[in-house]
């Protein structure tokens, strides 16, 4: 009950995961005064965006867009480290809304008929617990009411990525990714997404699994953030 969640909150209120403040009624895990301080890209509103650029020529896209900047002194980095490795899945959700309403007000998502998330390997998932990249991606749905389909899955688990290159990182992501197999996504727009992007490999390795499984796709391609 909604009376039962208030009281909780006063006796024992939220706090902001990057200032610390107490959460006001309608905020959760960051205030609205944080969330106007993340470092937004605006590529979303420009062509031959620096994301764009990283995947022109190896794969059929639409447009590519990473929303925020990530850096790991930045305050996006502490909001990414709770939602994977601090058991705070539903930052996901937050930030996938956030980034959603800001998409879906600029047009970038008018054409959008799917959200299909980048999945995670099964034994990986298992270990811990959810797909943060799935939250992100119903975040996202929540926002703008265009339904999440998981028509991917990796097949085997990825080497470490660490001391590689972006040469050696694409093709350690090449094979990674099937179709499911249970749904037809020809002729649909979908946007593809991703939690952070750095080399791009990842996003690479799935985007290509989609255009080679369906050819009458079009693809737009989203990460949540971007480090380059």
């Amino acid at each position: 009950m909604r009376w039962i969640d208030d009281l909780i909150n006063l006796l024992f209120p939220a706090e902001c995961h990057l200032c610390g403040h107490s959460l006001g009624p309608h905020e959760r895990f960051i205030c609205l005064p944080c969330i106007e301080t993340l470092p937004r890209t605006g590529y979303h509103r420009h062509h031959r965006n620096p994301m764009e650029e990283k995947f022109a020529g190896h794969f059929p896209f639409v447009d590519a867009t990473g929303h925020f900047f990530y850096s790991k002194d930045s305050s996006l980095a502490q909001l990414i480290q709770d939602m994977k490795y601090r058991n705070f899945p539903s930052i996901g959700n937050k930030m996938g809304e956030i980034a959603g309403k800001e998409l879906y007000t600029a047009g970038f998502l008018s054409d959008v008929d799917l959200i299909v998330p980048v999945p995670m390997h099964f034994w990986k998932q298992a270990k811990r617990g959810y797909n943060q990249t799935e939250r992100i991606a119903q975040g996202i749905s929540d926002s703008t009411g265009i339904p999440v389909v998981n028509a991917l899955k990796m097949i085997h688990q990825r080497k470490t990525q660490t001391s590689l290159s972006r040469a050696q990182r694409l093709a350690n992501a090449e094979g990674l990714f099937v179709s499911r197999g249970n749904i037809d996504l020809n002729g649909k727009t979908i946007l593809l997404v991703d939690d952070i992007c750095t080399t791009g490999a990842t996003m690479g390795g799935a985007a290509k699994a989609l255009a080679d499984a369906f050819p009458g796709i079009r693809q737009k391609l989203f990460s949540l953030a971007v480090a380059f």
